[in-house]
């Protein structure tokens, strides 16, 4: 039974009472310091609520019953008693109903919901407390300060952590990053950058602590040539992220590469090595910038460090067999193009550098048998085939060479070297007009592709035309006046210029192009030519000497293998062989057949025909003894028929071209040409 208990030591000072006997709160009993019916606690209850404030006593002590207590009252005095009592009772419960009301939390919403809200509460309780429904509550405490209190919080909304996140507006999830990315790249492969920025720049608004969209935006500004806006991009990403991201600052690297800073590139490459020191493409692209500008050395090391924390990569592997294929240590560039090709099979740039060591070694079968493992590796890959067909018209298999470049055409319709170089072959072996129409179709796909003009203006310069071939050279130096392209375009055009006899032209054209190109031995030796077949003998001699003093020749010695052990693991068992390798430890290390897989038996076959010691050094028989099926390799990968590549080729020049690039924003033809060339 539950009970709220009063009593009193006085008939107008009441103190109440609430204890739970079998938590039936239903039941009200009222205690006074005389007898009753209903029996009185035997222990003191504390009290909860007091209507007299100056009573601080926790618990209510009993006072002796007296004499006069125990006498029996009148009972006129009793009812007058009980009425008093009754009256203080309803009193005290309507002060209950004023202090304990159900609080029910109050929601952020609109004013309108709030009001509704509040008065079907208010309305709810009014209903409860008529059918004598809504409980009463205890109170705990008695001081007006705290009743304040109490009546404030009913206006304080509870906190509600996921309503104010959907206020503020909710994230979107990850995968609507990706999916942007994705149309980013393809509307970039459609050359529509415009529409390609804002999305990307969208994704750095809402995902600015990701750094892929700084990387994709920055690549779209540079092939637009916006080199200043991608800087700032890529400056942009490095704050967002905090520097942690090595992606950019490789990709600021390259950029500052490009545009010549190389002091800046290095300490960018540097500080993506800091941000990953397994960043492989990091360790790499600065090995190669440390190549291009001679520091051999640098080189080595850097590559090195790149597979100590990195463990073996293909791209670190083969730029290492070029050093040493470039060093002719022939023996450990194979080892190295043979570790690049383990640790990634479908590396087709592996594959075809190793072919073309073999095929500048004259081991034409091996580089046959590498070319056809650099086709099946990647069937589309265009310099693979581009290679493989330039491979075979030079030596003589000009049907096979024009298939090949003709099967590359057809996967990479886009590409002008394959129609260069097929123009190239159809006039050597067939006819200038052929020529023209593919070195036309290449100059549509790309104009600013300056081999393609230089290759058509030597063709018409064979051919007679002396003011066609010099219109087609300066649309060449039109592009760009400071490549290596352009170099090969001002030594060609002083050629012409000297057969026409312009020997001041010519003159003039040479000195251009050794300022750009210093190291061109052709250039030097064309120009001393020429002083001597004037009669200028001292002249030519002073050429040929000032060429052997300028010539910045790198020296590159087996040093740098000690250096190495420096920063290799030595529990690198791959690496030990490689430290390790001796004269003859190429040949003499064979894999039991047993143990290899077919590509591994293919791998072996090609060492074995790659050993200087082969019968075939010069054998030019397409016929590798491979087992490949080069019409059937096109027939299922490519889906080409083979007897119809020449119609389908045919077809294709006809068609209208389907230029790679636009003249909007992309290709801008620059008013500025050589000085040399303004001359003329």
């Amino acid at each position: 039974m539950s009970q709220f208990s009063f009593t009193s030591s006085s008939s107008s000072n009441f103190t109440l009472f609430y204890h739970s006997q079998n938590h039936n709160p239903s039941k009200f009993h009222v205690s006074a310091p005389f007898r009753t019916s209903q029996p009185s606690p035997s222990h003191p209850i504390p009290p909860l609520c007091s209507r007299d404030p100056s009573s601080s006593s926790p618990l209510l002590e009993e006072k002796p019953e007296t004499s006069q207590s125990s006498s029996k009252f009148d009972p006129q005095d009793r009812l007058s008693y009980n009425d008093e009592v009754t009256d203080e009772i309803s009193t005290t419960k309507k002060s209950l109903e004023e202090l304990l009301v159900v609080r029910r939390p109050v929601k952020e919403s609109s004013v309108e919901n709030d009001d509704e809200k509040g008065e079907a509460v208010s309305n709810f309780e009014d209903s409860q407390e008529r059918n004598g429904i809504l409980e009463e509550q205890p109170s705990s405490s008695s001081f007006p300060l705290d009743a304040g209190l109490k009546k404030f919080a009913k206006k304080v909304p509870i906190f509600e952590p996921s309503r104010l996140e959907s206020d503020s507006g909710e994230k979107p999830l990850k995968v609507n990053l990706d999916l942007a990315l994705y149309k980013a790249k393809i509307l970039a492969r459609k050359f529509q950058y415009a529409d390609a920025e804002e999305i990307l720049q969208q994704c750095i608004d809402v995902w600015p602590e990701d750094g892929r969209s700084y990387v994709a935006l920055g690549k779209i500004l540079s092939k637009q040539s916006k080199l200043n806006e991608a800087r700032t991009v890529y400056e942009k990403g490095c704050q967002a992220t905090q520097g942690e991201n090595p992606y950019i600052w490789q990709c600021w690297a390259i950029l500052e590469n490009r545009m010549g800073n190389l002091r800046r590139a290095r300490e960018l490459f540097d500080a993506a090595t800091v941000a990953d020191k397994k960043h492989i493409a990091a360790w790499h692209g600065w090995a190669v910038l440390e190549l291009k500008q001679g520091n051999i050395k640098k080189a080595r090391n850097l590559l090195g460090k790149g597979l100590k924390f990195c463990g073996g990569n293909e791209y670190v592997y083969q730029t290492l067999a070029l050093l040493e294929a470039k060093a002719k240590r022939y023996e450990r560039a194979r080892y190295l193009f043979k570790q690049a090709t383990r640790c990634n099979r479908k590396s087709c740039a592996s594959w075809l550098a190793w072919a073309q060591l073999e095929a500048q070694l004259e081991n034409n079968r091996s580089a046959r048998q590498l070319f056809e493992k650099a086709v099946q590796a990647s069937p589309k890959n265009r310099f693979a085939w581009h290679v493989w067909g330039v491979f075979e018209a030079n030596l003589g298999n000009i049907d096979q060479g024009r298939k090949l470049l003709t099967i590359g055409h057809m996967v990479n319709p886009r590409d002008p070297v394959l129609l260069q170089s097929l123009g190239l072959i159809e006039y050597k072996n067939s006819s200038a007009n052929l020529a023209r129409v593919l070195f036309r179709r290449a100059s549509q796909l790309d104009p600013r592709h300056q081999p393609v003009w230089i290759a058509w203006g030597w063709m018409e310069w064979k051919e007679g035309n002396i003011s066609t071939a010099r219109e087609l050279y300066q649309k060449a130096l039109s592009i760009n006046s400071t490549t290596e392209s352009a170099a090969r375009c001002l030594q060609a055009w002083g050629v012409l210029e000297q057969r026409a006899g312009n020997l001041s032209a010519a003159r003039r054209l040479f000195r251009s192009s050794l300022n750009i190109n210093s190291q061109s031995y052709i250039t030097w030796m064309t120009w001393a030519n020429l002083e001597e077949d004037q009669g200028n003998s001292i002249r030519a001699e002073e050429i040929r000497n000032l060429y052997f003093q300028q010539r910045t020749e790198v020296v590159d010695d087996e040093s740098w293998i000690m250096g190495f052990l420096d920063v290799i693991d030595p529990a690198i068992d791959s690496i030990k062989r490689l430290l390790n390798l001796d004269q003859n430890s190429y040949y003499k290390v064979k894999e039991s057949t047993s143990n290899t897989t077919a590509g591994d038996d293919v791998e072996g076959s090609t060492e074995e025909s790659a050993s200087p010691s082969s019968a075939n050094v010069n054998d030019n028989n397409i016929d590798t003894g491979s087992g490949f099926d080069l019409d059937d390799f096109i027939r299922v990968m490519l889906s080409l028929d083979p007897s119809k590549l020449e119609v389908q080729l045919t077809t294709s020049l006809k068609d209208p071209p389907k230029i790679a690039r636009t003249t909007n924003g992309v290709w801008r033809p620059s008013t500025k040409t050589s000085r040399t060339s303004t001359t003329l």
